[in-house]
């Protein structure tokens, strides 16, 4: 099992930053993503940015892109996610995943989310 520990949601006014992390403990896994999905009510759940554990590499959404910067570290097994120019779109749950390959499945495990509220 893999718990994820999120952190760093909160207010803050457009234009505003915030940095968001999440530590994942428990079992680990040689090949993992580590990134942030965000769902609004009344909406499906988004992508917004993941990073490949093995090699970095990193993917964001295009409505992110240019704005926000996702990291890791190896050690902590931490992912964060800066947000910089924060717009009141951005206002979300913002939810931790870890993905996983295993026999050629993905496995997703979520964290229990962190508002973010961008006030306008």
């Amino acid at each position: 099992q893999v718990q994820l520990v999120e952190s760093g949601g909160g207010l803050v006014q457009a234009g505003g930053s915030l940095r968001l992390s999440c530590a994942a403990s428990g079992r680990t896994f040689s090949t993992y993503t580590m990134g942030w999905f965000r769902q609004v009510p009344g909406k499906e759940r988004e992508f917004v940015a993941h990073i490949r554990w093995s090699d970095g590499s990193t993917n964001y959404a295009d409505s992110v892109k240019g704005r926000s910067t996702i990291s890791r570290d190896n050690a902590k097994t931490t992912v964060y996610l800066q947000m910089n120019s924060l717009k009141p779109e951005d206002t979300a749950v913002y939810y931790c995943n870890y993905r996983t390959t295993v026999w050629g499945l993905n496995n997703d495990y979520w964290g229990q989310g962190t508002q973010v509220t961008v006030s306008s």
